[in-house]
């Protein structure tokens, strides 16, 4: 299983719940509609769900599609310290995942989530080491929510490639459909000169981004089998990814 290499973007089923049960039901329905793989949130599981039975058990209701999984600081995971959600995503790399996301300001907060630490930078390479060396993927990923210049988020993106991430996230914000428009361009200029599998978003007006830039070049598109209310509401569903992956060809 891997999330690199793949002729067409992963179409890639967000989950985002409390409890394992809904989890695993979106999980067997998406199975059935055309889901390429999925985003585990662990910090949307509340804490007694946080356990390597409980993850292996969820991934193997995938069927060996990639897992893609994230333990952010909110949510059930509110108060952890970063050390402590570095430790909580090893056990999940033990327990099948392909694909772990490092925050790009782990070890040392940053308003950009991109910290310039030195000593943190260190620890972060080191750690995308150990995950590397347990056969898992690094995802490295940068929440700006803010509208940021071309140049800004290829500055982004080249550090990140550079601290060993395999596939680059960045997400902004648009406020206006020329803001947008003008992140579908950053979308092919980081096609164009990254030399990297990257995952770039939106948020705000951002309905033609997330669902052109899988088509853009993005190497996955992030979406949901059904919006409820834990479901991440800019996500679009899996239903109309699936149509605009499929009858676009650029």
């Amino acid at each position: 299983m891997t999330f690199l290499n793949h002729e067409r973007p992963l179409l890639t089923v967000m989950l985002e719940n409390e409890i394992p049960e809904d989890v695993i039901r979106k999980i067997r329905n998406a199975n059935c509609t055309g889901a390429d793989a999925y985003g585990l949130q662990v910090e949307s599981l509340k804490p007694e769900y946080h356990n390597p039975d409980i993850y292996r058990r969820i991934i193997g209701e995938m069927q060996g599609r990639p897992a893609y999984v994230t333990n952010y600081r909110f949510k059930h995971n509110t108060g952890q310290s970063d050390e402590e959600l570095a430790q909580g995503m090893l056990e999940i790399a033990k327990s099948g995942a392909t694909l772990c996301d490092v925050m790009g300001d782990m070890f040392c907060k940053h308003p950009e989530e991109l910290t310039d630490d030195p000593a943190a930078i260190k620890k972060q390479m080191e750690y995308i080491d150990e995950l590397h060396g347990m056969g898992v993927e690094v995802l490295m990923s940068s929440h700006l929510y803010k509208f940021a210049p071309a140049e800004r988020v290829l500055e982004i993106a080249k550090e990140q490639k550079r601290r060993g991430a395999d596939i680059i996230k960045i997400v902004t914000g648009a406020d206006t459909m020329e803001q947008q428009m003008e992140n579908l361009r950053i979308t092919n200029l980081l096609k164009q000169e990254l030399g990297a599998p990257f995952l770039f978003l939106s948020g705000g007006e951002s309905k033609l981004h997330r669902r052109l830039g899988p088509t853009l070049g993005c190497c996955m598109g992030l979406c949901v089998y059904e919006h409820d209310a834990l479901s991440h509401p800019p996500q679009p569903l899996l239903s109309t990814m699936k149509t605009i992956r499929d009858t676009i060809d650029l």
